[in-house]
């Protein structure tokens, strides 16, 4: 099943009277604003009445799995679920939002947590990070050896673009990142690649059983699109 808007169907990967998880695409805004036609909530307005609602977000240029819910009352439950995102599943009631990643260069260890204070509208808030590097490849670029990592990736907080400030600040930027990352590599990514897209992407949401919204709970997977695993074919970067 699809959300159609022109040529950018929105797969929907799980639908039950409380929610829909959907696959947004890169490039599509969640909300709009200034400069923004289109965005996945106007999307959502065209295709279902009543509109569903937004509970979280994923920024403009990340692809993969986010939830709306159906109802004023379902989209409470749902804020109150989300926000215990990075509660290890082990503890029950835990929410799992993870994320594949491809940077530049291999951390120093092949698993780890970032956590820094990060300024969010004015105000330091710590936030928190768990990676474990997946595989890593080396490509000729410009006469020059480049070094690339694939990341799995887990929120700890969901602080705005956490994951994009906190790997630029540990030396290892979300490849194609206008924003926090290389530009001088992006631009040569590029030219060599036509690499133009962010290479991030929400592939995994879990959310442990709740009684009323998700009885069986939630975990739900999605593959990156075209454009972020034929990257990785092209730089042998596998899994």
């Amino acid at each position: 099943m699809y959300l159609h808007h022109g040529k950018t169907p929105i797969p929907v990967l799980f639908e039950n009277e409380f929610c829909i998880v959907l696959n947004k695409p890169s490039g599509l805004s969640v909300q709009g604003g200034e400069g923004v036609k289109v965005s996945l909530d106007s999307i959502l307005s065209e295709n279902i009445s009543p509109r569903p609602l937004l509970v979280h977000r994923l920024d403009r240029d990340t692809s993969g799995i986010i939830l709306v819910a159906k109802t004023k009352t379902a989209a409470a439950g749902f804020s109150t679920l989300l926000a215990r995102t990075g509660v290890p599943l082990r503890v029950g009631k835990g929410v799992l939002k993870q994320y594949l990643g491809v940077c530049s260069g291999v951390p120093e260890h092949k698993q780890g947590v970032i956590k820094q204070k990060l300024d969010i509208r004015g105000s330091k808030k710590e936030s928190e990070t768990r990676y474990k590097l997946l595989s890593s490849a080396a490509s000729q670029l410009d006469g020059m050896e480049i070094n690339f990592s694939l990341l799995e990736l887990e929120l700890g907080t969901g602080r705005m673009h956490q994951i994009r400030r906190h790997l630029a600040r540990t030396g290892n930027p979300i490849l194609g990142d206008d924003k926090y990352g290389d530009f001088s590599l992006n631009k040569k990514l590029r030219k060599a690649y036509g690499l133009n897209y962010l290479l991030l992407h929400a592939s995994r949401l879990v959310i442990q059983p709740e009684p009323i919204l998700v009885p069986e709970g939630l975990d739900i997977s999605a593959a990156p699109p075209e454009y972020f695993s034929g990257f990785m074919r092209i730089i042998a970067l596998g899994r």
